[in-house]
Parts: C-alpha cells; sequence; structure tokens
C-alpha cells in the first residue's frame, strides 16, 4: 500500500497561503469589511487547503496503486480523479466547517450585540444595521467560545451538510477540469506541465468549481449565518424553501459572477503554489 506522502502537505499550504492572500478582499465583498478576518483564514484556510491537496495527491496515488499495481506508471484516469476528489470533498469538510463558520462570523462585524435584524443576500451576502454597541466577537477564539456557550457544539457545524452537498461535487469539479487542462496545454514530450499551464488550468478549474457551487453556497452561508441572534432555519430544504417562497430563484445565483471571477485568481495561485513547491520539494 503506497506510504503517505508529506510533500503534498507542504506544498498545499503553500498554495493555500497564496489562494487566502490574492481571494480574501473578493470573498469579502460579498460579506462586510474589505480585510476583516484575514488573519484567521490565512492561518486556518491555509491548513485547510494543505489537508485538501495533501489527501487528494495520497489518495490518487492509493487508488492508483489499488486499481493498477504497485508498479504501474499508468497516470490517473478521469475516474480515479473523480474518487480522490471526493474523499477530498468527505475529509475536509469536517474540519473545514468550523473554520469557515467562523470566518463568516468574523466577517459579520458590522452586525452587533444591538443590531435587530441580518438581511443576507446570496452567497453568505451580508447587509445589516450597525448601532453603537459592542461587536458580537472580539475575534476567532471568542467567536468560538460565543458560539459553543450559545448554540453548542452543533453550532461550529451549522451547515454543514449543505457543505458536504456543495463541497464533494464541488472538488470533482475542480480536480477534473485541472486535470484534463493541463494534459491538453502539456508541451509535447514533457511529463509535467509548466507553471503557465498550471496557472491558466487552476484558473480555469476554479472559475468551474466556484461557478457552479454557488447555490448550494448560497444556502451553507445562510445556515452558518443562522442564529445569531434568531434561528430562521429548520435545516437544508427549509432553508431552501423558505429562500424561494421569498426572494425566488434568482436568489441562489446572486453572488456567481464573484464567485466565478474569484475563483480564477485564488485557484490559479493556489495551484501555483502547490505545484511550483512540489517541484522544488522532488528536485525536479
Amino acid at each position: 500500500m503506497a506510504s503517505v506522502q508529506l510533500d503534498d502537505f507542504i506544498a498545499g499550504w503553500i498554495g493555500g497561503a497564496a489562494s487566502v492572500i490574492v481571494g480574501h478582499p473578493l470573498d469579502t465583498v460579498k460579506v462586510a469589511g474589505f480585510f476583516k478576518g484575514l488573519s484567521f483564514p490565512l492561518a486556518s484556510v491555509a491548513v485547510y487547503n494543505s489537508v485538501a491537496l495533501g489527501v487528494y495527491g495520497n489518495a490518487q496515488r492509493a487508488i492508483c496503486e489499488y486499481r493498477y499495481g504497485e508498479e504501474s506508471r499508468r497516470g490517473p484516469a478521469l475516474s480515479d480523479v473523480a474518487a480522490a476528489s471526493a474523499v477530498v470533498g468527505l475529509v475536509t469538510v469536517a474540519i473545514g466547517a468550523p473554520v469557515d463558520l467562523v470566518k463568516i462570523r468574523l466577517q459579520m462585524q458590522t452586525q452587533t450585540v444591538g443590531s435587530a435584524k441580518l438581511n443576507l443576500i446570496g452567497a453568505g451576502s451580508i447587509h445589516s444595521i450597525a448601532v453603537n454597541t459592542q461587536p458580537l466577537y472580539r475575534g476567532p477564539v471568542h467567536c468560538i467560545s460565543r458560539i459553543l456557550r450559545n448554540e453548542g457544539i452543533s453550532g461550529l457545524y451549522r451547515g454543514v451538510g449543505a457543505m458536504y452537498l456543495r463541497d464533494i461535487p464541488g472538488y470533482c469539479l475542480y480536480f477534473v477540469p485541472y486535470m484534463l487542462l493541463c494534459d491538453w496545454m502539456m508541451p509535447e514530450g514533457s511529463t509535467t506541465p509548466n507553471l503557465l499551464s498550471v496557472c491558466l488550468a487552476g484558473g480555469v478549474a476554479g472559475t468551474i468549481s466556484w461557478g457552479t457551487a454557488t447555490p448550494m453556497d448560497v444556502v451553507k452561508s445562510r445556515l452558518q449565518a443562522d442564529g445569531v441572534n434568531e434561528t430562521k432555519y429548520k435545516g437544508i430544504l427549509h432553508c431552501i424553501q423558505k429562500s424561494y417562497r421569498t426572494e425566488g430563484l434568482n436568489v441562489f445565483f446572486r453572488g456567481t459572477a464573484v464567485n466565478a471571477i474569484r475563483g480564477f485568481p485564488m485557484s490559479a495561485a493556489m495551484f501555483l503554489g502547490y505545484e511550483f513547491t512540489l517541484k522544488i520539494l522532488r528536485g525536479q
């Protein structure tokens, strides 16, 4: 059985840090405060991406070894990439759900203790009424402790079902296009894509994945932001039904342009950092 290789995790951390730095301003356009909450995702989302890419690389090798044997030099088939992508979704959501929830809550700092109401608009966009009272959260640790105190351990995993429905197909639509585009753009006679191909393939893959994930991202973000002052949604289906009844079908596609646009530079930066670091670590 293939042993776990740590270089994928290290390269994933570098790529994740690069994607956070590039994408955070665009990420916060859909919520509040241009650079609010940057320190937390920079420290945590980089680790999250490290796990995602580390799991992907190792899962893909394990699947190929199981299917084709240890000595096979055959590259992964599309089905192998899709299966490894699904594994990534299953593993990372368990880690990423609390991270994502805390990030969204920290970006809601225009919402205060005395505010009357949240108005969520598409893909987690938050417009709120601020009054002259203390912010809800002083930082990540205070945010976590407040959620645990007010909502319990399940509060940290609010929206986890929607996140699974977003991320398992989302990762398939991330890694499969990336592999196909890298293969298509690979120079003749080369065994690895050049960095320009990596950048372009990663950017396009990010646009595809984030663009198609928008409807479930809307649901996920609404569920995660729910419960601050009141609980409006009983679950995924109730959130979908209530959102559709009050705002129509278009509500699930608001933010698609922002998601697709931010997906390109973020994913390009992540895959560039990942592949470049792998080349260094593996002496290629």
